[in-house]
């Protein structure tokens, strides 16, 4: 009787993977560079040298088999592994070139890190640097990137975090849309006034109501996700919205409203997996990152793992 495993190809693995994960073909292939043909093919020539099928196709759907349920389980131990593998051999490397991923929200990454990137290139020109504009510590652990910089504090054991300043988030509105409202004096000027607000977010409205901002979700008749969308929404002079003084202290058509009231503050933590962390290339990023976003006034894991 043969006992040989049947053999596989790791693409082809990770094609499964990322099918399970993403949902769909399509949303797969956008995550992994490929067309939904090329990855269709590799979990064709999967489920081959398997012999299994893995997916039920219903519609345009993909629904796991049993079998494909059970591979699935082994699937993500094995690319939990090979994630470690490639952290390992990242930290490893004691040249100042190679790629560092940096993922920050969009508006940091648009008007914040330009110039840190652009000391970094003085400082080590071998360094490739790769911005992703994303929310998600995940980000991280599934090696999508190698720094992160975010407003919560990681709880990950295998992340090293460090705490920076906080930075404003503040009322601000066009030049030209304070000049045909009117720039209020009190609280109470701006309740009829058109706000910009962050979907799904139903807190900004309290958050201004604290204030003594009597607004209502009436107000909010602009929507968006994206931080940098909501910069360009008010620099459009469609309404007056919560932003990073950072970014929009940059541009001269905008002004703060109400500039005595008290801002808002979001703290910055600066996250690098901790394997990572040796690597000189990663660590002169790091370090660059931590100069520019300055320091917090709390504990950071870093600070309480390396007190020298």
């Amino acid at each position: 009787m043969n006992t040989t495993a049947p053999g596989f190809d790791w693409n082809q693995m990770r094609a499964f993977l990322a099918t399970i994960e993403a949902g769909s073909l399509s949303a797969a292939g956008r995550a992994l560079g490929l067309t939904q043909p090329t990855l269709s093919r590799q979990i064709a020539a999967l489920e081959e040298d398997l012999g299994l099928l893995l997916f039920e196709r219903v519609g345009r759907r993909l629904n796991l088999t049993d079998a494909g349920r059970r591979l699935a389980e082994q699937a993500r131990i094995m690319g939990a592994a090979a994630d470690r593998v490639a952290i390992t051999a990242s930290s490893q490397s004691q040249a100042l070139e190679g790629r560092v991923r940096i993922t920050a929200v969009d508006i940091l990454a648009a008007h914040v890190l330009p110039p840190v990137l652009q000391k970094l290139y003085a400082m080590a020109p071998g360094i490739e640097v790769e911005i992703i504009a994303s929310n998600s510590i995940d980000d991280l652990m599934r090696r999508e990137a190698d720094i992160a910089i975010r407003h919560v504090q990681p709880d990950h054991a295998d992340l090293i975090a460090r705490r920076c300043r906080d930075t404003e988030v503040a009322l601000y509105a066009a030049t030209s849309f304070l000049e045909k409202f009117g720039r209020p004096t009190r609280p109470g000027d701006l309740s009829e006034a058109p706000f910009i607000g962050f979907a799904p977010d139903d807190s900004i409205d309290q958050e201004l109501n604290k204030r003594g901002i009597p607004v209502t979700r009436g107000n909010f008749r602009w929507l968006c996700v994206s931080s940098l969308v909501g910069l360009e929404l008010i620099r459009r002079g469609l309404g007056v919205g919560l932003t990073f003084a950072d970014a929009a202290d940059q541009f001269p058509d905008l002004e703060r409203v109400l500039p005595d009231m008290e801002s808002l503050a979001a703290p910055i933590w600066l996250t690098v997996h901790r394997e990572l962390r040796t690597s000189p290339r990663m660590r002169i990023v790091f370090d660059l990152l931590a100069e520019a976003f300055g320091s917090g006034t709390g504990a950071s894991r870093e600070a309480q793992e390396n007190p020298d």
